[in-house]
């Protein structure tokens, strides 16, 4: 007797139907084929485990168990319960009407529990775009595929409520949208800017970088403050959209599993050691995976003491910055992953720590710094907007008492600056901030007067600056307008925008 069972296959951040088609004949052997990964091909023992634990048992026959479409790599250890489903068909052992309605899919413990599965967004996505009732996913799994409108979503927790569910004898809970948190209220709780003494300069910077989505590099001495200015920026960041929420679930979804929440609705904030290798910071790996860039995506990627990172593992940034998304390509499959993020980075000015100062309590010789410095290529420096000098704080700042700006104050005009971009780009698809303009788009927005044009050609004149840092600089010009709610990009936006590129400065070391 033949049975089919419909379940789904991963495909970068996308799913693809799959059916798993079960036909018992007489004889023995269990043959499973569609180029299953070794999880799927361990299967058989869970299933055998989970339906003795519930009455039903793996019929004594030929077995064969097909995953279509068969040129199609498998993997995972979630198609247990589409498996066990189809056996039971199959063996007549169960006999469902409904069934064929529903997209199943879980993993199975030796008892029949559930376990949670990755993708459950994507998959539920798929289901509803192939015309499919339902889908049938571990409880666990449930509220993030509850956000797929148009398609009935049954959690559940262990294998005997499925097969009860299938023969008509209970309901498996349904799971509803998850109610959508107010707009422009964080998720999480992050450091508040409030605690932070003094670096005026550097804030205002960084609520540049959050309104512009901007990349940003800060330099400065060891204990100057960098690292702990970073870790506060996405508390001023603006609230994601709908679309960017669908799409950093997605992401997540693929490489972590559930979301409890259903939706992720904060921005991600990724933080890899300098240890990490090339294909964990952009994704790949024998079944690819999305890498620390794509789980940035919508956020913040936050790179510390960035020289002490391999160049080859930075060099890998330069394509991503560029075209927001990385492509991995094996010799049978392509996978294109998102990595729309901001680059925070932090650096010493020098091995020792310190900028060329005879005070500073380690000198480094200007070989040492040159061949430290080197260790970051121009064109990834070309690549980030804004470049800021940390000072160390002075003692009678450090004492104060006196609180500076809240985040939540700083991320009102943050927002406000965000909408009139959203507004701006809204016939554009996938733009939604300045940093994302390509050319054609900043002539439009960045028009100059011929002041304004005289200044920046001196800067880059001055500077030696490439055409890519015009444009950045001009992009930065049109964020900072934005934040004054300026219509036209001015002389003094433009010189601001020109002090933000330290690096680009000779002797910038002092």
């Amino acid at each position: 007797m033949l049975s089919k069972v419909h379940g789904s296959a991963l495909y970068g951040i996308d799913a693809i139907p799959v059916t798993i088609e079960v036909n018992i004949d007489p004889g023995v052997g269990y043959h499973l084929v569609g180029l299953p990964d070794n999880a799927i091909r361990e299967s058989n023992y869970r299933i055998a485990s989970a339906l003795s634990h519930n009455g039903y048992r793996i019929p004594g026959k030929k077995i064969t168990i097909n995953l279509s479409p068969a040129d199609l790599r498998k993997e995972g250890a979630c198609y247990d319960l589409p498996l066990a489903l189809g056996i039971l068909m199959a063996s007549g052992q169960l006999s469902s009407d409904i069934l064929p309605n529903y997209l199943i899919m879980g993993e199975l413990s030796l008892d029949g529990q559930l376990q949670p599965v990755k993708g459950a967004l994507p998959i539920a996505l798929a289901a509803r775009n192939n015309g499919i009732k339902g889908i049938v996913l571990p409880k666990t799994n449930a509220p993030e595929a509850a956000v797929v409108q148009g398609l009935e979503v049954r959690g559940a927790t262990h294998l005997g409520e499925v097969i009860e569910f299938f023969k008509g004898k209970n309901q498996l809970e349904r799971a509803s949208f998850p109610r959508r948190r107010t707009k422009g209220t964080p998720v999480m709780d992050f450091p508040d800017f409030n605690e932070v003494r003094g670096q005026e300069t550097v804030k205002r910077c960084m609520e540049i970088a959050a309104a512009g989505g901007h990349n940003l590099i800060l330099i400065g001495p060891p204990g100057s403050g960098k690292t702990m200015l970073a870790r506060r920026l996405p508390g001023i960041l603006p609230p994601m959209s709908l679309e960017e929420a669908l799409e950093t679930t997605k992401i997540h979804s693929v490489a972590a599993g559930a979301s409890p929440s259903g939706l992720i609705w904060e921005r991600p904030f990724r933080n890899p050691h300098h240890t990490v290798s090339s294909v964990a910071l952009v994704g790949g790996g024998s079944y690819p995976q999305p890498g620390e860039i794509s789980l940035a995506h919508n956020g913040v990627l936050f790179l510390d003491e960035l020289p002490e990172f391999k160049r080859h593992v930075l060099e890998v940034l330069r394509q991503p910055l560029e075209d927001r998304e990385v492509t991995i390509s094996r010799a049978r499959f392509t996978i294109t992953y998102p990595s729309s993020f901001m680059l925070v980075a932090s650096m010493n000015p020098s091995p020792g720590g310190y900028f060329s100062d005879t005070d500073a309590p380690v000198i480094s010789s200007p070989a040492e710094t040159q061949r430290y410095l080197g260790k970051i290529s121009g064109p990834l420096l070309d690549r980030i907007d804004i470049h800021i000098e940390v000072a160390p704080v002075p003692f009678e700042t450090l004492s104060e008492d006196r609180k500076g700006e809240s985040s939540a104050d700083i991320r009102k005009r943050v927002t406000a600056a965000r909408e009139l971009q959203i507004e701006r780009f809204k016939a554009l698809e996938k733009m939604h901030y300045n940093a994302q303009m390509n050319t054609n788009q900043i002539r439009e927005y960045c028009k100059l007067d011929n002041a304004s044009k005289a200044m920046l050609k001196m800067a880059m004149e001055r500077l030696n600056l490439s055409a890519r840092a015009y444009d950045r600089i001009l992009k930065v010009a049109r964020t900072i307008a934005d934040l004054e709610n300026t219509t036209a990009v001015s002389g003094n936006h433009i010189s601001e925008a020109i002090q933000y590129r330290s690096l680009d400065r000779e002797g910038w070391l002092g």
